[in-house]
Parts: C-alpha cells; structure tokens; sequence
C-alpha cells in the first residue's frame, strides 16, 4: 500500500494497523497524520513502548502515560487505585485519538492491560473504552523480552486485537535504505529465503574496514560482548577513572526488583571521552532512556559527569531515582544512581528504533530469531556495514509471523481496494464528518489561518492545547523562581504552584528544589502538619484527603502566607 493511500484511511477515523519493512516511512506516515490533526485543532495521544520510539513522534512511553510503573499487567485492585486518582481521570477524559508506535515491542499482557485501563475510565465496554487506535510496528522486528516462554508474545495474540476491527495498511515503498542491495537482503530475509547472492555480499562485507571518519557502533546480541566491549575501551582512555555506586531505601528484595527490572548499574565507572547512553527519560534536561553522548569533563564541585549529545547541547548530570510502588501508590523501594551506561557497544535488543549510519555487527552468536533483520535494518546501505560474524540462526525470522505474514498483506489490499472505491467527494464527506466529531476545524479558511500560525511559530503545534500544567514543567528548567514562571505564562502565582503540586502528584521524582520555602518556615510547616496528621480531625482534610490550608495558617500565628505554605507542602 502505498502511504497516500494508507493516510487517507487514517483520516476517514478507521482502528488501522500501520506495518511494512524497515525503511517504508511508518514514522513518517504517523507525522503526517498528526501534523494533519493539529492543523484542524485535534490533539492525539502518541506512545510507545520506549524512549526512543516515543522521542521519534514526540511522545511518551506507555509505562509513563497509563500510569503502569515497572508493572506488565494490572488487576483489578490496581485499576480501582487508578480510578481514584483525578488527574488520571482528567487525563483519559481527554483521550479521543491514541498512537501506538512500535506496537511490536509490546507484549499481550500490556496491549490487554491498556484496553482494561481505558474501558474503565471511559465507562464503556467497547475495545479501548472506545477511542480510535492507530498502531504501528513491524512483527519481524524483535519480540517483548519476556522472563521464561510464553506461548503467546505478541500484541495481535491479544482477544483485544480481533475485537479493534483494524483496517491493515502493509506499506510498500522504501524510504530509509538509500541502495537496492540492501533493501532486496531485508526482503528477502522477509520472505524466508535467503540467496547465495545474499551470503556473496555478506562475505564481502566480512571484516570489511569502512570509508568513514568516526567509529561506527558495534551490535551484539548478547550483554557480555557488549559489557566487555565497553569495559575495553573504558580500560583504554588515558583519563582518570571516577566511579559512582548507587544508593537505595526499601527492603533488599525490592531493591533487586528494581536493578531486574530497569538498566541502572550498582556501580558506574566513567572516564573523559567516554561513550555513554542515557537510561531515563528527563524531557526538562533534554535527555530520554536511549540519548547518546560523550562524558567530556567532571563537575568541579561535586564531581557528577558532564555529557555532551549528539546535538551539541551540554548536560550536567545528576542521580536519578528508579522506584517501585505497591498496590495502594506508595513508594515502598527506590535506587538513585547517575542515568547513564557506557554504549561503544549496544545489544540488538536496545538498538530498535534507532537508524545509524554505519554499524559492526556480530551475529556469530545469534539465539533468537528475527536479530540478524533487526541489527541488519538499522543501517542506511551496505556501505555502512561491517559485519563480523554470522550464525545459522542469526537470518530466520519468527516462523509465526511468516505464517501470517501474507495474511496482514491480503488484508492491506482489502483496505486498499475499499478505500479507493470512493468518490473524492464522497471521501472528503467522510474525512470531514471525521474531524468534526472530534470537535476540530473543517472550515478551509479556519484551516489555513491554523497552518500559517503554527509555521510562523504563533502558534505551536505541539503546545496548542497542551494541559497548562504540562506548560508550566516546561518552564521549570528555564526559570529561578515561580514568580518568573507566572509572568512567562500570565497567570498568578497561585496558579503555578497548583501547577506544581499537581506535577509533583503524577511524578514524585520531579525535581523542584530550586522552589522550596525558606528555610526557616520549612521545619515549622513540617512540625504543624504532623501534629494535625495525629490529631486526625475530620475538619482539618478535604474531601480528597488533603490536609487543609487553613488549620496550618492559624498554627503559625499568620506569620507564614498561603502560597509560602503550599510550596512547603510540595517537599513534604
């Protein structure tokens, strides 16, 4: 299908799966859709299973948005804790239209806790509580790590996948791979038969040094080859070696739960000139799980790394903490450790998503089917590729998905042949209805006053309608104080701080010390609190079981103002 085609299915309001090889623009595609969306006022929700994938659409991670933690699936004792949680309430209450990249890496446990999450908030039984779904992936890609075998590992085994009703759109035309050789390899491996042609040009390209002035980034399949890679070249460096061990709170059993369930390191040891990744996401310092960069220098104060990325932009580091909650939302472990790892080498695994322009692989050590596809993809043409060793298994891919594969492309051309039965006229009509529904512009005139603004950058289209909270985390980087946050968005000081407390309800991690209360009012609020907390005076709480303003400001004498209050009660 071709992605004109495949748009125009997006926008008549279709459930569509989006797949097709690497290279055939899916990403693209999506964009084109979105940008389409914002031009007439209508603000889709776009996820994806990593930091990565979700940084390609300017989204976020699936885990972050739905609210999951280190969860792969929720019961319901989870989903009644969600319910009472407002601004998640608030949050789906505005979800019309959900984007699912790389829906591939995505097992059936989180496809079905997703569908369960929305039917609850949206009160209805319908697949995904009703909201139109568009996923994207590629099946040949690498499946979800799972711990042990599991029959089924993928997200189309999932009841809920049948029940979405997708229109398939399987894209044909080659985008990304810039020469004909390596597009006909991805197919051919695709198809389950590979050429002695094939194997010629691999030989070829055994040990092959490459035309380039940077050294190319090495994939393997397994962590051991990639730790000691690292650990090689770490040893290498002639610079001092300065090493960061973690440090936790919680029981022994959960803080293993958290080193199993992330990349966080014990112990990091770093040196300048060191090839690092990052391994969280922190939109406000400009990184994401997945950013690579250079430690080029040590704070002089307290010695933290300092990494420049690939942008150019400067990033001083600090600890981040990885925590787990039980059932009721309370933080019962957390580890805080500096959010990087050394990346001369990556596996496979982490390098979904990525698009490199030269690579050494070695697939000599292959055990699973579909890496060889994956590592082999993530290159722009052959030219880019050394390949260092090659196994029986490193060019299968999965034998499910090739049984199914000509299945998604007999239903890619039903969609085709039923979209391009309609009229123009009549295709417009069912856009148009489409949009409306949704609450966006259909007025052309309305339409291209929107465009104009979002080119001339009067309007942004990533900022329209963005929850104003959301406005104000952008801001805390930028700003020294909350005053200057409120002049820069125009509204009092009140405002932001409410802004603040809401952030810092939906991600206790955020940091927002720069704000905090004098000194001197801080230990007294603390005090005042804890002693209205024993009392446990119906009168004293809101609704929400929030302690009240009021009782806190008599307590001081009011000496201490409400918006000096609601700031201390932020780091409490």
């Amino acid at each position: 299908m071709k992605q004109t085609t495949a748009l125009n299915i997006l926008k008549s309001g279709y459930n569509t799966f989006i797949t097709g090889s690497a290279g055939t623009g899916k990403t693209y595609l999506l964009n084109l859709f979105i940008s389409y969306l914002k031009e007439r006022q209508v603000y889709p929700t776009v996820v994806a299973p990593t930091g990565i994938a979700a940084s390609h659409l300017k989204g976020q991670t699936i885990h972050s948005y739905f609210s999951l933690g280190i969860r792969d699936s929720i019961d319901e004792g989870y989903l009644e804790f969600m319910l009472g949680k407002k601004y998640l309430v608030s949050r789906f209450s505005k979800l019309k239209i959900l984007i699912v990249d790389e829906v591939s890496m995505i097992s059936p446990e989180i496809f079905g806790s997703i569908d369960m999450i929305l039917r609850a908030f949206k009160n209805r039984s319908l697949p995904f509580g009703g909201v139109q779904v568009i996923l994207s992936g590629d099946f040949f890609q690498l499946p979800p790590v799972s711990k042990g075998y599991k029959e089924k590992r993928f997200a189309w085994q999932s009841p809920v996948w049948r029940e979405l009703a997708l229109k398939t759109c399987y894209l044909s035309e080659k985008f990304r791979q810039d020469d004909d050789v390596l597009i006909g390899i991805l197919d051919e491996i695709r198809s389950g038969q590979v050429s002695e042609a094939t194997h010629s040009v691999f030989n070829a390209r055994h040990n092959k040094e490459l035309a380039i002035e940077f050294t190319p980034t090495k994939l393997y399949t397994h962590n051991v080859d990639v730790d000691r890679i690292n650990q090689q070249e770490l040893d290498a460096l002639p610079s001092e070696v300065k090493c960061f061990a973690y440090e936790s709170k919680g029981s022994k059993s959960n803080i293993e739960k958290i080193f199993k369930s992330s990349l966080v390191l014990e112990e990091l040891s770093l040196k300048k000139d060191a090839v690092v990744l990052f391994i969280k996401n922190n939109l406000e310092q400009g990184y994401i799980n997945g950013t690579t960069g250079v430690v080029i220098g040590f704070d002089k104060h307290d010695s933290m790394p300092i990494v420049r990325i690939a942008s150019g932009r400067k990033i001083k580091l600090e600890a981040e903490d990885w925590s787990i909650e039980n059932e009721s939302g309370s933080i019962i472990a957390t580890v805080s450790q500096v959010p990087l790892r050394l990346a001369w080498a990556i596996t496979i695994h982490k390098s979904q998503g990525m698009t490199l322009d030269a690579a050494e692989i070695d697939l000599s050590k292959t055990f699973e089917a579909g890496q060889g596809y994956v590592a082999l993809s993530r290159i722009k043409n052959i030219e880019g590729l050394r390949l260092m060793g090659l196994n029986d298994k490193a060019l299968m891919v999965d034998p499910l998905i090739l049984h199914i594969d000509d299945r998604i492309k007999m239903a890619s051309v039903r969609a085709s042949n039923e979209i391009e039965s309609i009229q123009k006229e009549a295709l417009n009509e069912i856009c148009d209805t489409y949009i409306k529904r949704l609450g966006g512009l259909v007025d052309r005139v309305q339409i291209d006053e929107e465009i104009e603004k979002i080119n001339s950058g009067t309007v942004s289209a990533d900022s329209y309608k963005t929850p104003t909270q959301i406005k104000t985390k952008h801001l805390i980087e930028k700003c020294d104080s909350i005053l200057d946050i409120a002049k820069k968005r125009g509204v009092g000081k009140g405002t932001i701080i409410g802004h603040l407390s809401t952030l810092k309800q939906e991600d206790d991690t955020l940091d927002l010390s720069k704000f905090k209360a004098s000194e001197t009012y801080s230990p007294k609020i603390a005090e005042i609190v804890a002693q209205l907390k024993d009392q446990n005076n119906k009168e004293n709480f809101s609704d929400d079981g929030r302690i009240r303003l009021k009782p806190i400001f008599e307590a001081l004498g009011g000496e201490v103002s409400y918006d000096e209050i609601r700031i201390g009660l932020l780091f409490l």
